[in-house]
């Protein structure tokens, strides 16, 4: 699946846009500041940059330019409506797109997916043993044959395969799928939600092997193959 770097100063929109990235099928981390993403861009491997022109120690220009420097991976400026100066010099310093703020997240989706696709790093396949998760499609096989979701289960999937091999707990869990297809979600149907996981994805769901429990602290996603 394709990781993206967020680096956005507000920490509203920062957030709103991992979560609603996360729930398209991407990996997301977020930085803040200039020190923070460029220690985050020199430590991890992303396939695509969000990047805002305004941040608190600088501007993404100068960002943008260091991180040309380091890996050429692609970025998209998050700019103000109506700049025309920053979209042109974000253009020449190399991005490969920019947005005006505010966006629609849908436009902002269809760009990433386009820049991603033009620079050949379009990953939404992921393997978790004999099942396999295609994110942008939206389909889930199991040794080929397709296995049929709702919309809270697969919100529930992306969850554990965004955070795989991390511990979740059952409140960090709840507050990533509440709002799911509109349904209300409390402990008590969270356990029921994983239970319907495990009976679909897992060869014996009695003794499961991709989501696993930890005792006394919640669950995880197996980080093998």
């Amino acid at each position: 699946m394709n990781r993206i770097l967020i680096v956005e100063d507000e920490l509203a929109i920062s957030e709103s846009l991992k979560s609603f990235l996360e729930s398209e099928g991407f990996l997301c981390d977020t930085a803040r500041s200039q020190a923070e993403s460029l220690e985050r861009y020199e430590n991890g491997e992303y396939d695509l940059v969000l990047m805002d022109v305004s941040l608190p120690d600088g501007n993404g220009f100068v960002l943008c330019s260091v991180f040309k420097r380091i890996k050429d991976t692609p970025v998209i400026f998050l700019t103000a409506s109506g700049d025309e100066h920053s979209t042109v010099m974000g253009l020449e310093l190399g991005a490969e797109d920019y947005i005006a703020k505010p966006f629609r997240p849908r436009e902002l989706l269809l760009r990433i997916k386009n820049v991603l696709r033009r620079t050949g790093r379009a990953r939404s396949v992921v393997a978790l043993g004999n099942v396999t998760v295609d994110a942008e499609k939206g389909i889930i096989t199991k040794n080929g044959t397709e296995i049929r979701l709702s919309a809270l289960e697969y919100r529930l999937l992306l969850t554990f395969i965004n955070n795989r091999g991390k511990v979740m707990t059952r409140s960090a869990l709840l507050e990533h799928i509440w709002d799911a297809a509109g349904d209300f979600v409390n402990d008590n149907t969270l356990t029921v939600y994983i239970k319907r996981l495990r009976d679909k994805l897992e060869d014996d769901p009695q003794s499961p092997e991709l989501i696993l429990t930890v005792r006394n602290l919640g669950y995880k996603l197996s980080e093998d193959e």
